[in-house]
């Protein structure tokens, strides 16, 4: 009995062991003073990191002066590179969704980070390209955006990074 309890401080002492309150880091983030109900906080709590996140990944890219609508052009683009895509295969595969990708795209060609052509089947669509510039930004950013999603996971082991991200897709899976 005793060996039982010695080995459970001893599992205790030498292991993360989660004892806080679930909510209370958001209840704490948000002042409220009293916890939604469990599944509204989950929403609270998704859209509390989103917010976060995204305002980091945000600083990286303010830096080169594109918002984080044209870095997921330019990433869907160095996808397919050296081929391009029409404007509404780039809008489909936006993990934000933009209301209005042309000016996203006019924008980015105005820093000569992406070049638009006519298709050669079909001359009334325009096909955008990644150009080099555009490339090279992307490898430029990748050392800063690496270094901040593993500081966003840092508390996190790779095999909670999995079921975290196992998890997210079950949440929004049937929704899309």
């Amino acid at each position: 009995m005793l060996t039982h309890a010695f080995s459970c401080i001893i599992f205790v002492a030498t292991h993360k062991v989660e004892t806080r309150k679930v909510g209370e880091i958001l209840n704490k983030y948000l002042k409220m003073s009293v916890s939604p109900p469990l599944r509204e906080e989950i929403g609270i709590n998704l859209r509390v990191a989103s917010a976060i996140i995204l305002g980091e990944f945000e600083k990286i890219l303010d830096q080169s002066h594109i918002s984080s609508s044209q870095y997921n052009v330019l990433r869907i683009l160095k996808g397919v590179y050296p081929k391009g895509h029409a404007r509404c295969e780039i809008a489909i595969r936006m993990a934000e969704r933009s209301p209005d990708i042309t000016r996203t795209i006019d924008r980015l060609e105005m820093q000569q980070l992406v070049e638009r052509d006519r298709d050669n089947e079909d001359r009334r669509i325009s096909v955008t390209k990644i150009t080099k510039k555009g490339l090279k930004l992307l490898q430029e950013l990748n050392p800063f955006i690496e270094k901040m999603s593993k500081a966003v996971t840092s508390e996190l082991t790779d095999q909670e990074c999995q079921q975290l991200s196992a998890l997210l897709e079950k949440l929004y899976g049937h929704l899309i």
